[in-house]
């Protein structure tokens, strides 16, 4: 079987990252975050430009993730497993906000991963959709960059490596951070090293 490679590429900050609230899809890059994935990209300009014809550069429908993906010059394919948690009703809202006037509800949400008292997804919802998607890949043979959430990818290395659904919580992802799975086909690898590029030598740019 062919060997796959995904690099799962966080979006850059956003006013509700920054905040702490619960974002929606039409949330936008902040003026740092912008100038952060574009002082990425232009860090090495003579290997800026587009995915070449072998590799697959797909992207969540958010705004956010079509931002980072545009500042690196890629043109993804809208993948809607990419997309982030529908936040439902708290969309918009602060943690400290839904603390004051839903304690049990958050409680409830941040200690059982099947909750969801936002009357959205809840997170093990989430875990199931990027699963489906991760066991797609995985089986395609194929290298893949992906731009898309912090919280896909916490749970997308979750259902990787078979962890308990509760180790979620453990995961810090960061804007722009890049998470790297590997496969030859029986089982996921996660990678860990030095990476100074958005993507290395083994992505083909014009």
């Amino acid at each position: 079987m062919t060997a796959t490679s995904l690099r799962l590429v966080a979006h850059g900050h956003t006013a509700a990252l920054r905040r702490a609230r619960f974002g929606g899809p039409d949330d936008g890059l902040d003026e740092g975050g912008l100038r952060a994935a574009l002082a990425q990209a232009h860090a090495d300009p003579d290997r800026r430009g587009h995915l070449g014809m072998h590799d697959t550069c797909l992207c969540s429908p958010a705004t956010a993730a079509r931002q980072t993906a545009a500042a690196f010059g890629l043109l993804p394919t809208i993948e809607t497993a990419l997309a982030d948690c529908d936040y439902g009703d708290w969309s918009g809202r602060s943690l400290e906000e839904i603390a004051g006037t839903h304690p049990q509800a958050l409680h409830d949400w941040l200690s059982a991963p099947n909750s969801a008292p936002h009357r959205g997804e809840s997170v093990a919802a989430v875990r199931d959709r990027v699963g489906s998607w991760l066991d797609e890949q995985h089986r395609a043979g194929r290298r893949v960059i992906a731009v898309t959430h912090p919280l896909v990818i916490r749970v997308a290395v979750v259902h990787a490596l078979g962890l308990p659904m509760a180790t979620y919580r453990q995961l810090d992802v960061e804007p722009l951070a890049i998470v790297r799975l590997t496969s030859q086909g029986t089982r996921w690898q996660l990678r860990l090293g030095a990476e100074p590029r958005w993507v290395d030598s083994a992505m083909v740019w014009s």
